[in-house]
């Protein structure tokens, strides 16, 4: 069954039907991940994006009950070039065709995927649609709903992928530590390492108070990964200040670097086609360690390497960037607890050079409140 990308410009992209048919409108992304697959579709962070893979060959391993990092699938189309016809694994459960179908994920295969990557890298990331059995229209119609769909800009998405409810995932063995974790899009993978290091990770809502999480009395506070333009996370920034005003140990990733920089008076810009893949490097100013890191962000912070800040809550500093663009990598406050990075250490299916940056949180909570320098003595990112 024939199947066509159309992106914001009028490109169109024509292919056959992969997974299942319809119409999907979201922002066309591109990954480079040569593996994880499973991991990418089930991350919070690609929520109503259309995600263009550049590994030629997909779905060999097909699609399992355990390596999901939500509850269902979150991007909202799929395109790849060659997509597996027998997938061959013994952990394997269906195929990744039949996981897209049984989900309603519209996608395409069979086109040239370095020509679309090459024009997304030229002109930006942009919206587009996935267009295939009754979806399909006059060229002209496709391309008008594309631009009646919604920017990336300004878009607020977390509300739509947070837990409704409250929820315990306890600490491997005796419990060292009890942690606040605001999600906001968090993956699966991210509790497990903390509960690896002992910590009982409570998981809440978007829109929890600083009361409820006083309540928790808690020895960390986390901010998760997730989908959206931060600068409409003004309640997760709120929240922030509130847990920076009562000192209470602070990590974020991803999405959390955004909010923990927002909370500290940066800006947040639009990335021309963001950092999507599992071999991103990253330099830590204070070491000059190198990391290769995984990274799924469109947007960025602002500042450069090295730069010191004033913020309400004392000086921070910008502690990584990435030497193939100098996008800020992650920040820390200096006299309050509080560091974050903009890549996963919980990485999965990897790499897991930066895994280390849970132990360093465990540092910074067994110190109570001196936040010290998190790069000044364990080997990582």
């Amino acid at each position: 069954m024939t199947a066509v990308l159309v992106l914001e410009d009028g490109r169109v992209f024509r292919g056959e039907a992969y997974g299942a048919t319809g119409e999907a409108l979201g922002e066309a992304v591109f990954t480079t991940g040569m593996t994880g697959y499973q991991e990418t579709l089930t991350d919070p962070s690609y929520h109503r994006q259309i995600v263009v893979q550049t590994a030629p060959q997909i779905g060999n391993t097909g699609w399992n009950d355990e390596d999901d990092e939500s509850a269902r699938i979150q991007v909202a189309g799929y395109v790849v070039r060659d997509p597996s016809r027998v997938p061959s694994s013994w952990r394997s459960r269906r195929s990744l065709a039949d996981a897209l179908t049984a989900q309603g994920i519209v996608g395409l295969a069979g086109i040239d995927t370095r020509q679309l990557v090459r024009h997304l890298r030229e002109q930006g990331a942009m919206r587009a649609g996935v267009f295939s059995g009754d979806a399909l229209a006059p060229h002209d119609e496709l391309v008008q709903r594309v631009l009646d769909s919604p920017r990336m800009e300004g878009s607020d998405l977390y509300g739509a992928v947070t837990t409704t409810e409250p929820y315990v995932v306890p600490a491997d063995g005796p419990t060292r530590f009890r942690v606040a974790a605001l999600d906001v899009g968090i993956k699966s993978n991210t509790p497990r390492m903390l509960a690896a290091r002992g910590i009982e990770v409570h998981v809440l809502p978007a829109d929890t108070s600083v009361e409820a999480i006083e309540e928790l009395a808690p020895h960390g506070f986390f901010l998760s990964n997730g989908p959206g333009d931060p600068a409409t996370a003004d309640g997760p920034v709120a929240l922030t200040r509130q847990v920076l005003e009562r000192r209470i140990p602070l990590f974020g990733i991803c999405f959390g670097n955004q909010i923990l920089a927002r909370a500290l008076g940066r800006g947040t810009y639009k990335l021309r086609y963001g950092h999507r893949g599992l071999n991103i490097p990253v330099v830590e100013h204070a070491t000059g360690r190198v990391a290769i890191t995984s990274q799924n962000h469109g947007f960025a912070v602002e500042g450069e390497a090295g730069e010191r800040f004033d913020t309400p809550f004392g000086p921070a500093e910008i502690t990584h960037t990435c030497p193939n663009d100098g996008c800020v990598e992650g920040l820390q406050a200096l006299e309050v607890p509080a560091f974050s990075v903009q890549y996963h250490p919980e990485a999965a299916a990897g790499p897991h050079d930066a895994g280390d940056l849970f132990d360093r949180f465990v540092d910074l909570m067994e110190a109570g409140s001196a936040p010290g320098r998190h790069g000044s003595s364990k080997e990582g990112a």
